[in-house]
């Protein structure tokens, strides 16, 4: 399964899910290939003071991390992308995504929400922080979904 995390700048939210997700993925023993990238992505931007901080603190090194804008090749190498806000969702829809893009917290939860993450973006780190925490919970559900689905005997 290839998964791909989405938001605005690949700077903040979308990077620091990826590499969160990576982490929880080996940690649950998952074949998961998982990337991110941004709607308005400056390509090469590295991963923005706040989000390599607060990573850090929870042992996340966003340092290798360079930016990169969403595009439809780019797109059609994923076959699930989770993106962070509904203005996200609808880009990646008009370039291709449709049918196989959701919001991370209405995937996670199987629909019974569809709130975005919140930008932290020029916030403080308690800002950072309750992102990071509210991506972790978000993608280990998001996991969990993908785990039972392909788990034997379901369909």
């Amino acid at each position: 399964m290839r998964v791909l995390f989405v938001c605005t700048g690949n700077t903040c939210r979308s990077v620091m899910a990826e590499y969160l997700a990576r982490r929880i993925a080996s940690e649950r023993k998952l074949t998961v290939d998982i990337g991110s990238a941004g709607t308005a992505a400056w390509d090469g931007a590295p991963a923005s003071d706040g989000a390599l901080l607060v990573c850090l603190e929870h042992d996340v090194d966003l340092s290798p991390h360079r930016a990169r804008l969403l595009t439809r090749e780019l797109l059609e190498r994923y076959e699930l992308v989770l993106a962070m806000g509904p203005h996200h969702l609808e880009r990646v829809e008009a370039i291709g995504g449709k049918g196989r893009t959701h919001l991370l917290t209405s995937y996670g939860s199987r629909g019974s929400t569809d709130r975005p993450i919140g930008d932290p973006f020029g916030g403080d780190l308690g800002l950072y922080r309750e992102t990071f925490d509210e991506l972790e919970r978000e993608i280990k559900r998001a996991f969990d979904r993908l785990a039972a689905e392909r788990a034997p005997g379901v369909s």
